[in-house]
């Protein structure tokens, strides 16, 4: 048996790779540790429904906080992804077969935690002939029949290696929001992201809104890796192309010394100056911090989001 705890376990494909020193973070990286009673509830929920988090599986360094408000990233079809993304903590190998029992889980834990918005993420199931999208769509499905006044976000995977109708199986369960991230510029595709294509993703998400325009979508990118202000004002224009409307952007944080090298720790004054751009690029919604991150303040942003639309709509 796997033991996930231990780092050469976790991502055995990161084993060989000789180690990045994780420089010290700055000060306005800092966050409080976990904790309090909030906190302890969340993830006593968690724990009886036995669902995986993505906010624990990739170390999240805003878990705290939002746990401590009830709010939790649901991460389905287990814990362990086929592929190898040298930036991610989330462990890596040949995953189980898919719980049938986990939708329902995740809908009575939402009912419980009394979410107003909930986000839903998985691994990637490269395994399975669908990518996982029915499972999506019955997790959707599952919370919006416990739950019929909480709006729902999901955060998916590429679905690379599937027929592009498998889509279809997951707009047709109607989520709020439809996010997949692009992660990062296509430059640094080969090493931050290899076994992902740019141009796919960017794809994907136009095509939700060709066939759904009324559903939301969002992705997010994250800085540090080594990329140019410029790349990533391109990936702006990339996006809206492809009438992306919300876009977040946070500093990457490297996990292990195995994962990818942090380059370098983007300050809060060029966070700023990339909301700035994007917001006169068009997007209806932009989070740009070093601690954003893809469900950050995720129902408020939401509500954000719905508003900046009507308000467009109405102009």
């Amino acid at each position: 048996m796997r033991d996930l705890k231990l780092p050469n376990q976790r991502h055995p494909e990161k084993a060989h790779r000789s180690d990045n020193a994780q420089p010290k973070k700055p000060d306005w990286i800092r966050v409080k540790a976990p904790g309090g009673e909030g906190y302890n509830q969340t993830r006593r929920i968690m724990r009886e429904h036995k669902l995986v988090t993505v906010c624990e599986e990739a170390g999240c360094p805003n878990a705290g906080e939002c746990w401590n408000q009830g709010h939790a990233t649901m991460m389905i079809m287990g814990e362990i992804c086929t592929r190898g993304c040298t930036f991610c903590n989330v462990a890596t190998g040949r995953p189980d077969a898919l719980d049938v029992f986990e939708p329902g889980r995740v809908a009575d834990a939402v009912q419980k935690l009394g979410l107003n918005h909930v986000v839903i993420t998985s691994v990637d199931r490269d395994d399975l002939e669908d990518g996982g999208a029915e499972h999506f769509a019955q997790t959707i499905r599952a919370v919006r029949h416990r739950s019929p006044g909480t709006t729902i976000e999901i955060l998916t995977p590429d679905f690379l290696k599937c027929d592009p109708s498998v889509l279809d199986i997951v707009l047709a369960a109607k989520p709020d929001v439809f996010n997949h991230n692009l992660e990062t510029v296509p430059g640094l595709y080969p090493s931050v992201r290899p076994g992902a294509r740019y141009f796919h993703s960017l794809r994907l998400l136009q095509r939700v809104k060709e066939r759904d325009p009324s559903i939301f979508t969002k992705s997010g990118i994250m800085v540090g890796l080594g990329e140019e202000r410029a790349q990533v004002l391109q990936v702006m224009d990339d996006m809206r192309a492809a009438d992306v409307d919300f876009l977040t952007i946070g500093q990457y944080l490297q996990p292990t010394p195995k994962h990818h090298a942090v380059r370098r720790f983007v300050t809060p004054e060029e966070f700023a100056g990339y909301e700035k751009s994007a917001w006169g690029k068009g997007f209806l919604m932009v989070s740009a911090t070093p601690l954003t991150r893809s469900s950050y303040h995720a129902g408020d942003d939401f509500a954000r989001l719905r508003a900046a639309r009507e308000a467009r709509l109405g102009a």
